[in-house]
């Protein structure tokens, strides 16, 4: 009888009612654990065994700095021994960084009227060459009545 009890047990475990894992591709790049107010970003700091300051610098400026490892522990393991960057996260030519998010904001809006104002000079320029016998941009309305039918 203590047999048919072990037998029921073993049947009837958590481990066999689960569903097998699936196999699934790596990610190219972990996802950090976000931490509130800040956005992150992998950012170039090399390529093809080429350091590339002039990214590094851009980045810095525009309010990023990078990740400690003491932040971020689960990178441990992932991180380039041979990085320039010590006690921050690289991995394959790329750096962790993080900045506040209202940063992201403004940069947003910054780049929003850049655009609107290269657009307004275009169309400024397009209808200064604009000749009123053929314009170029004929803005013309449309109406639809209905009548009483016969």
């Amino acid at each position: 009888m203590a047999n048919a009890k072990q037998l029921d047990r073993e049947t009837t475990t958590r481990a066999l009612s689960e569903r097998p894992k699936q196999w699934m591709p790596p990610e190219l790049l972990p996802e950090p654990d976000k931490q509130p107010g800040y956005g992150y970003k992998w950012i170039r700091v090399s390529m093809l065994n080429q350091a590339d300051p002039r990214n590094i610098s851009t980045r810095f400026r525009e309010g990023y700095e990078p990740v400690g490892i003491e932040e971020q522990p689960k990178f441990t393991l992932l991180v380039d021994p041979e990085s320039r960057f010590k006690d921050n996260i690289e991995i394959g030519g790329l750096l962790l960084c993080k900045r506040p998010i209202e940063f992201d904001s403004q940069q947003m809006k910054y780049y929003a009227e850049q655009t609107q104002a290269n657009a307004d000079a275009v169309d400024n320029n397009l209808m200064r060459q604009s000749d009123s016998r053929m314009p170029i941009f004929k803005e013309s309305r449309s109406s639809t009545s209905f009548g009483k039918g016969q």
